[in-house]
């Protein structure tokens, strides 16, 4: 990815500084610099999907790499004439006039007329033996995602709280043999129960104590003071929060989400679909403003949400034109 970093020249102010080099913000920048906008694009180069071997549901790109999609995003990006700095923003600041300036680990700083912060979340794991080690791999969270390639198999939905029926009833999709690991966090009603039964999940009582590895992939769930139950994948929902820091440096804050009484992660919100937030100047795109979307919805956010800025920008171009005239 390194290959297509360019340094962006001092003293120069942005017409849009996008905080991420994932989905979003790549889509972000190409649209803009194809508007003929000047576009920096900051990445730390952590992508959220990259311990993946493929995205999938990405019409026309069905189960590329992941990491092969932001380097092809970065070239094209780049052929329009968008620049690239590797490294990750500590802060922003709004400047008197309006504008921003942002304000990397190494020290430097850049500034801009507009500000997209498309940083993605974090996933946030149990601490489980052997779960962080195959997360992305054969320990999964979304079936539309990975679905497919382990369809058929034994899998366990590992339960972190009432969200894992959802999960269970909407993997059986995918697999018959399904097992829930109830691990002490889940109190399931009669009706569920009956649910579950109907749909032939298996139900498992007891503590998960950890995950039980051969040959580099998944054989089973260890539990403590039991069996280990074989199985070839684990569903695990993390708790995903929103890279936030350079935000809430603007004074926004993140805000929980919710699945029923489960809290499932943190996002930033947005004030319309455009990605505009309550500090003028500053838009979201992205994970880090909406836990559900996909790569392919990712990029789609991005293109709406540059297509807004730019829209932004030429009312600001058109004011500044306009007071030039009468200033004549």
């Amino acid at each position: 990815m390194n290959a297509q970093m360019t340094e962006p020249s001092q003293g120069r102010r942005f017409d849009v500084v996008v905080v991420g080099g994932g989905a979003a913000g790549l889509s972000a920048a190409l649209t803009l610099s194809r508007a003929r906008r000047s576009v920096l694009v900051i990445d730390s180069g952590k992508p959220r999907n990259a311990p993946s071997a493929h995205a999938h549901n990405y019409l026309g790109r069905e189960g590329i790499s992941p990491l092969e999609l932001l380097a092809t995003g970065r070239t094209e990006v780049a052929g329009y004439g968008g620049e690239f700095r590797d490294g990750s923003v500590l802060s922003a600041e709004r400047l008197a006039e309006g504008h921003f300036r942002v304000v990397l680990a190494d020290g430097s700083a850049v500034e801009s007329r507009r500000l997209l912060v498309a940083t993605g979340v974090v996933d946030e794991l149990p601490d489980i033996p052997g779960l962080a080690e195959r997360w992305g791999r054969d320990v999964l969270h979304c079936p539309y995602c990975h679905g497919w390639e382990v369809r058929d198999q034994p899998i366990g939905i590992l339960a972190q709280g009432p969200a894992a029926m959802h999960q269970a009833l909407l993997w059986r999709q995918w697999t018959t043999d399904l097992t829930v690991f109830l691990n002490g966090s889940l109190e399931l009603t009669d009706q569920e129960r009956e649910q579950l039964a109907a749909r032939q999940v298996a139900l498992v009582e007891g503590t998960v104590e950890s995950l039980e590895v051969t040959d580099d992939g998944i054989s089973g769930v260890r539990l403590h003071d039991g069996p280990t139950v074989a199985v070839r994948a684990v569903v695990v929902p993390p708790n995903a929060h929103a890279r936030a820091d350079v935000l809430v440096s603007l004074g926004l804050r993140t805000t929980s989400q919710q699945f029923g009484t489960q809290r499932i992660g943190t996002y930033v919100p947005a004030t319309d679909p455009t990605g505009a937030t309550e500090v003028a100047g500053v838009w979201l795109a992205g994970n880090v403003t909406n836990l559900a979307e996909q790569v392919i919805g990712a990029a789609a956010a991005g293109v709406n949400t540059a297509a807004a800025i730019n829209a932004d920008l030429v009312s600001e171009d058109t004011r500044q034109a306009v007071a030039t005239r009468r200033s004549r």
